[in-house]
């Protein structure tokens, strides 16, 4: 199983690229990874889902709590490049409506905090 996650910070801006899979046994590294960004007041965080062919309960676990991290730090969270299968597993779960997810490619300057 392979997954890898790039991370690239700026000023007020995360920009995270994920790639592979994400369950039970990559999720501790997504989490790792994570924890390791700084997320300030006004931090933009977008993650990149389009290379992530799959993902599971342990991954949502994953996305959430680092969710609730950024939103605790008044930042915010946007998922970005979700195919239909992650899409429909956002929908499913209700996380669709709380999570920011955008359809295609990045988010732009208006929606920005």
């Amino acid at each position: 199983m392979n997954f890898k996650i790039e991370i690239d910070q700026e000023a007020n801006k995360v920009l995270g690229m994920m790639t592979g899979e994400v369950d039970a046994f990559t999720a501790p590294s997504l989490k790792e990874q994570l924890l390791g960004v700084d997320v300030q007041e006004g931090t933009l965080v977008e993650l990149n889902l389009s290379e992530v062919s799959y993902m599971d309960s342990t991954g949502l676990g994953v996305i959430v709590a680092f969710y609730k991290n950024v939103t605790a730090n008044k930042g915010k969270l946007v998922l970005v490049g979700l195919s239909q299968r992650l899409q429909r597993l956002f929908d499913i779960t209700g996380l669709s409506g709380v999570i920011h997810i955008e359809k295609e490619g990045a988010v732009s300057d208006h929606e920005r905090i």
